[in-house]
């Protein structure tokens, strides 16, 4: 009996080692490229729902797609969903899953189709409707976490750890108007990660490009996704494109459009890639917070270049009375602001950040 069970231990732990080995191996090593139970082929296209562990507060599954080109190349994962109400990129996704063919592929694209399947479904602003957590705050997650922390550990150990370069693709949520723009996060512990994440920013083709700084650089406590990626020496970017829970053509567009100009800098799919030529750089952003509950009365749009001390927007009581104003604290640009009336103390009023002289030329196709 004893022999018996040592024999069971043992086999488990090389079929677990195999599986381990398997899920490591890069496109071009075997003719099969699996994630969970998702197996995709060279030549294929191939969806399903990649399993999240159960606990106290329930189940729940990410649907996931794995494009396996014919030629070898690179790994690029495409993740929409993380917040609930960030519909144009999840509407981007399915068409992007409609249009690529895998015979014009190199490598693998691993579409994210909606990471928060929770959220999105209860129509969620910020936080998930199980937890309560922003899962932007969470990774990268916990095995024996709550639902959200769980979903950032099935995407940090079977996405980001699979791929070679990330895309986290972000929307205005149902409350919020926003200019669209592309971020990297330009203070990476590896120079090189920040230089081939600002290539890729480029070449997405958006007008705006964010430089990001002062994320927490330990990668146990990277706290959103494309943190994640980048401090695992994943060259990342996130997107953000649509607004106020809407899923209008030319933020879909926008967002498709910058897929496939990525894919083509990567040489994953033939063709040049239609980068951004005259990027407007920006960096330090401030979110202006409310310090009163009330409604919210907005005296700008998002993509408005304001001066130091322009108003941008004030908050009444129930009654009508302006309680507080807000101004600008630099001259720059406003990202996005809040565009429905409630408002509560501590909320994100407005994003503002200062503008700087592009640095970059067009990029040149990795090497």
């Amino acid at each position: 009996m004893q022999k018996t069970r040592k024999t069971i231990r043992a086999l488990a732990a090389i079929s677990l080692l195999l599986l381990l080995l398997s899920n490591h191996l890069t496109a071009g090593d075997e003719p099969a490229f699996r994630i969970g139970n998702i197996v995709a082929e060279q030549g294929s296209i191939v969806s399903g729902d990649l399993e999240v562990p159960s606990g106290p507060d329930g189940t729940t599954t990410i649907p996931l797609t794995i494009v396996h080109g014919t030629k070898s190349g690179p790994v690029l994962a495409v993740c929409a969903g993380i917040h609930g109400s960030e519909y144009a990129p999840v509407m981007a996704l399915q068409r992007f899953r409609s249009e690529i063919d895998p015979a014009h592929l190199s490598g693998v694209v691993i579409i994210v189709q909606v990471a928060n399947l929770p959220s999105f479904l209860g129509r969620a602003i910020y936080y998930s409707p199980v937890d309560r957590k922003n899962p932007n705050s969470t990774f990268p997650g916990k095995l024996d976490g709550t639902m959200t922390e769980r979903i950032s550990y099935v995407l940090t150990n079977q996405v980001v750890e699979r791929a070679d370069y990330l895309v986290d693709i972000h929307a205005g949520e149902a409350n919020e108007s926003l200019v669209p723009y592309v971020a990297y996060g330009a203070d990476a512990v590896d120079p090189a990660v920040a230089q081939k994440s600002e290539q890729m920013a480029i070449a997405f083709g958006f007008p705006i490009v964010k430089k990001l700084s002062g994320r927490p650089k330990d990668p146990a406590a990277s706290a959103s996704l494309s943190n994640t990626g980048v401090t695992r020496g994943k060259p990342t970017i996130g997107i953000e494109s649509g607004q106020l829970g809407e899923r209008d053509g030319e933020s879909v567009s926008r967002i498709d459009r910058g897929i496939w100009s990525l894919l083509r800098h990567l040489q994953m799919v033939p063709g040049a890639p239609s980068p951004s030529q005259h990027p407007l750089y920006v960096e330090q952003d401030v979110a202006i917070r409310s310090s009163v509950d009330g409604i919210f009365y907005p005296q700008v749009e998002a993509g408005t270049l304001v001066n130091a001390d322009a108003p941008l927007g004030y908050v009444t009581d129930f009654f009508g009375h302006r309680i507080s104003e807000i101004r600008a604290p630099f001259h720059g640009i406003v990202l996005y602001l809040l565009a429905t009336p409630p408002v509560s103390k501590n909320e994100i009023l407005v994003s503002i950040a200062h503008p700087v002289v592009p640095a970059t030329e067009p990029p040149s196709p990795p090497h």
